[in-house]
């Protein structure tokens, strides 16, 4: 198909990755960066470059960069044990910075970073206490672990590059708060545990959302902050009515305009927690 743009996703063998890459095919002239070509499930995706984008070396995964539109930087170094390993996510913080740097060199417009929930993780326990109702991207990102700082500190770096005064010009970015992309929250949480359900049902993103909020980040023309910076952050999370972070800026910037809502996608389920939740009061 002509015109379609040259999009690199990193991490392409991810989870994440792996719920927004049919939609991404369906539109983009793909090149999928990671360090292995297989999922978690074992499944090989057959067209994977294999690069470590950790490397400080980065004439050695450039040419993967060259002529790109966007690139999606999903790619992720784990930890054992996530909200302890500061080496890890020291790491992770050095592969952004590759991710930018190198998106500046090779004249890429923009670049769409998975950032996380945990970014603002201080803030989730007030949340759930009743201590306060909402979290707004554009509040300081407040973590309290390793995990929710590398996200932050992948925003705040974005952010550097957004404004361009060290490297002389600006560096289109987009990071978004991934919430919880997964259809089982509800189902872990504990009979009648309602404050489990309510953190379920507010951080839900359903495939399609995810695929279509990341869609539009890579095509929204002007994403520029009101004083000018290209630069946004937004959450990722569906319409949901138990939401608790903002989705005010995604809806204005982007038109993201989410199909779901876990209250209905969830509602059997909520259903019998309620029940059990009387049950015990």
């Amino acid at each position: 198909m002509p015109n379609r743009k040259k999009v690199v996703l990193t991490g392409a063998s991810g989870t994440i990755a792996g719920l927004v890459l049919p939609a991404l095919r369906a539109q983009y002239d793909l090149t999928l960066l990671d360090v292995r070509n297989t999922d978690r499930q074992g499944n090989e995706i057959p067209d994977i470059h294999i690069a470590d984008l950790t490397d400080d070396n980065r004439d050695a995964y450039r040419h993967h960069f060259q002529s790109a539109d966007a690139i999606v930087h999903m790619a992720f170094v784990g930890s054992p044990n996530p909200k302890q390993g500061f080496a890890p996510e020291l790491a992770n913080v050095a592969m952004a910075y590759n991710i930018y740097q190198t998106a500046l060199e090779e004249s890429v417009s923009r670049v769409v970073v998975a950032s996380s929930n945990h970014a603002a993780d201080y803030y989730e326990p007030l949340i759930l206490a009743r201590k306060r109702d909402t979290v707004d991207p554009e509040e300081r990102a407040l973590s309290d672990n390793y995990y929710g700082w590398a996200k932050e500190s992948y925003e705040h770096l974005g952010f550097v590059f957004a404004v361009g005064r060290v490297n002389g010009r600006p560096l289109e970015n987009i990071q978004v708060r991934i919430g919880g992309p997964r259809e089982t929250d509800v189902d872990r949480c504990a009979p009648g545990d309602l404050t489990c359900v309510r953190r379920a049902l507010g951080a839900y993103i359903s495939q399609r959302d995810l695929s279509q909020l990341i869609i539009k980040s890579i095509e929204t023309a002007d994403i520029r902050d009101k004083e000018g910076v290209p630069f946004q952050i937004f959450y990722g999370i569906s319409g949901n009515d138990h939401a608790f972070w903002s989705l005010v800026n995604a809806r204005k910037v982007l038109g993201y305009a989410p199909e779901d809502n876990s209250a209905v996608r969830f509602s059997a389920q909520v259903a019998q927690h309620m029940q059990k939740a009387q049950e015990d009061a």
